[in-house]
């Protein structure tokens, strides 16, 4: 059998649907079931590759070289599978398909219309993969919210979908928020009563409403929900504020989450296997002690631009017991001058990706100050790119090095864009993406992180290291330690007489999981857990 279970929202988006389908993943797939998820986005955009990430926040990427929405990054974290280009569907992407059809003829001569061929292709991206004796289970998030304009053909084809496949394999869960008012001490209903009502006029009947709270929400409430919106009351659950979004499938498996899903979906739903996940919800509740990290990024008055940094840091301060305290400091703020009050009392010190020549200036300040002042340092991708480019200004003696991203005219191009990229003129999906494999230089500090010569990571960029500029980095000290199997490609860099210098063309924090932190971040916060240490000793 195959089960689907559709996730959308009610009353405003940003409530935690995507947290919430994927800790429903976690809790299925502690039951035993085979899991897997989708996000089907409403926005024209084919992916969000060419969105500003302090709009829409993080690109993330997947094995296959797809650029995703954020919420893959939880769906990967929470269900510790690697999804791929099936996984998140846009309007855009529908579209793109629809129009490529009509232009080849293969509706026949029919006019092309949103009903059927529209929410035939949409229906036709919901996941599929059948095999005998085997249950599988998909959990596919609807982007946005109930009523939005470009939402209705995805919530029309849901609509036929379950009439197609038969009500007993479909579960629909409302994510609603229940504002409080604080004037009269009010939780109120009638907001997700209204999105209930919307949801019905499209012929859909919500199974489960998950309820969004920062407040306890008594019985007297969710019964209330229950009759005016003809759900079961044991199929009205509150989702309240936690203190790490990990903790959120405990809190909801002790509702009966799962089980209510089961009823829905005529599935048993045995006792699930969370000893593994409540022992690491334990020990991020007890990692107390601090441990300061300086992200110099250009996006940071978006924090979920960096939400896949921010939790792997946290994965890594937890394998240590110790509590990550990120300092989001703009780069476009960072000078000489600024470095030392801006970054004197951190532990660590890391440049994440980014494009574009704004904010360049600050990541090499702060990277100087790093090297300079013996601070541990983690470059990933455009972090690794500014590195090299801070060593030939600042060591090399090449007072206009520079990448041909940011100063094409340059005599030292330390970073040059990649040979295949030539030519390239659209932005969306050409870069070089997804998965790569590299080979450690075994003497390395990243070989013995990694515990291994030959490692994949996935990638996210045009630019790379001039091959030209090797020796003279090497004979100053700066060594490339990873390479793509052809050496052509440098994929890591280390200063091998500082405690912790790394860059990584690549993007590992793609790959760290709550449970199982990646080991680049591993050790960068082990680096600075010592370095905090040492300051101590120092003063």
């Amino acid at each position: 059998m195959e089960k689907y279970i559709f996730v959308t929202g009610g009353v405003i988006s940003g409530l935690g649907k995507g947290i919430t389908a994927a800790s429903l993943g976690r809790l299925l797939k502690a039951r035993g079931y085979k899991v897997t998820m989708q996000k089907f986005d409403p926005y024209l955009n084919v992916d969000p590759g060419t969105m500003s990430p302090i709009q829409h926040g993080e690109v993330f990427v997947t094995d296959d070289g797809t650029e995703t929405d954020l919420d893959l990054g939880h769906y990967e974290r929470f269900i510790d599978e690697n999804l791929d280009k099936n996984s998140n569907v846009t309007t855009g992407k529908i579209y793109e398909a629809v129009l490529a059809k009509e232009r080849h003829g293969d509706y026949g001569g029919g006019t092309c219309q949103v009903i059927p061929h529209v929410t035939n292709e949409i229906k036709s991206k919901f996941h599929r993969n059948f095999k005998v004796d085997e249950t599988e289970i998909t959990i596919i998030e609807i982007g946005g919210t109930i009523g939005d304009i470009e939402s209705q053909p995805f919530f029309e084809s849901i609509r036929q979908f379950k009439h197609e496949v038969g009500a007993d394999n479909v579960c629909i869960i409302m994510v609603s928020l229940i504002p409080y008012l604080r004037a009269s001490c009010e939780l109120k209903t009638k907001p997700t009563q209204m999105a209930v009502k919307t949801l019905q006029s499209m012929g859909l009947q919500p199974d489960i409403i998950v309820c969004r709270s920062e407040y306890d929400i008594p019985k007297s409430v969710t019964d209330k929900i229950s009759l005016f919106c003809n759900v079961p009351p044991n199929h009205v659950l509150p989702n309240l504020d936690c203190e790490t979004v990990y903790e959120l499938p405990l809190m909801l498996d002790k509702e009966c989450f799962a089980q209510a899903v089961g009823e829905v979906l005529h599935l048993p739903m045995p006792e699930p296997d969370l000893v593994g996940w409540t022992k690491m919800v334990d020990k991020i509740k007890k990692s107390k002690e601090v441990v300061k990290v300086a992200l110099v990024g250009k996006y940071t008055a978006l924090h979920d631009a960096y939400i896949s940094v921010n939790e792997a840091l946290k994965a890594a301060g937890w394998f240590y017991n110790k509590k990550v305290e990120i300092t989001w400091i703009e780069s476009e703020e960072v000078t000489d001058k600024t470095a030392p009050t801006l970054l004197g009392d951190v532990d660590g010190i890391l440049v994440p990706g980014g494009f574009g020549s704004r904010g360049i200036a600050g990541m090499i300040a702060a990277i100087k100050y790093a090297r300079v002042n013996k601070v541990p340092f983690l470059g990933l991708c455009l972090g690794l790119q500014t590195a090299i480019i801070e060593f030939a200004r600042d060591v090399l003696g090449f007072s206009d090095a520079d990448s041909a991203e940011f100063n094409p005219s340059s005599m030292h191009q330390v970073i040059h864009l990649m040979p295949e990229q030539n030519g390239v003129v659209n932005l969306g999906g050409t870069m070089r993406l997804g998965s790569y494999p590299c080979v450690l230089d075994p003497t390395s500090k990243s070989f013995a992180l990694y515990g291994t010569k030959n490692i994949t990571e996935r990638h996210r960029h045009r630019y790379e290291v001039n091959n030209d500029y090797r020796d003279a980095f090497v004979s100053h000290g700066l060594y490339p330690v990873g390479f793509s199997p052809d050496n052509r490609i440098v994929e890591m860099i280390e200063i091998p007489s500082h405690p912790f210098f790394i860059g990584t063309q690549a993007h590992p924090e793609f790959k760290s999981r709550p449970d199982r932190p990646h080991p680049l971040f591993r050790g960068f916060i082990d680096a600075a857990i010592k370095h905090k240490k040492d300051r101590k000793t120092d003063k």
